[in-house]
């Protein structure tokens, strides 16, 4: 079942810099960082209250974020909101069978030690939607 929203993902072109742009207008101090290879991607990520913000920046440019910065003008941007869900096995079938179209037809790791998996766009309503399961 899907419990809450997790995190909301901003494409960045420059990491450091969108990280102090965040800083400046949130006031946070804790930032996580991580390389995640298999998505081509960095991230850094911060609460703004219980909601993390996940900041992606390329690290290929053949990667979705790379692709989507590029289909975008070499700009970054909104783009994506991940949901909580504490069966993501179950959700994917569930959703599957409501007629959304998966990007991800099977869980995969992701940053924060979740397991991920997408919705294409198309199917619902424009936005690139993720549901996000902790490993353990």
């Amino acid at each position: 079942m899907i419990k809450s929203i997790n995190h909301i993902g901003i494409a960045v072109t420059d990491l450091e810099e969108a990280i102090e742009t965040f800083r400046k207008l949130f006031q946070f101090t804790d930032v996580h960082r991580e390389d995640v290879p298999d998505q081509k991607i960095k991230v850094a990520s911060f609460k703004v209250g219980e909601l993390i913000i996940e900041l992606t920046c390329p690290t290929s440019p053949d990667g979705a974020i790379g692709k989507f910065i590029e289909k975008n003008g070499g700009k970054g941007g909104f783009h994506h909101i991940a949901y909580e869900s504490d069966n993501i096995n179950e959700d994917l079938k569930r959703i599957e069978a409501a007629g959304i179209t998966l990007v991800d037809k099977e869980p995969r790791p992701g940053a924060h030690e979740m397991m991920i998996a997408f919705m294409h766009p198309k199917s619902t309503a424009g936005v690139l939607t993720e549901i996000c399961q902790p490993k353990h």
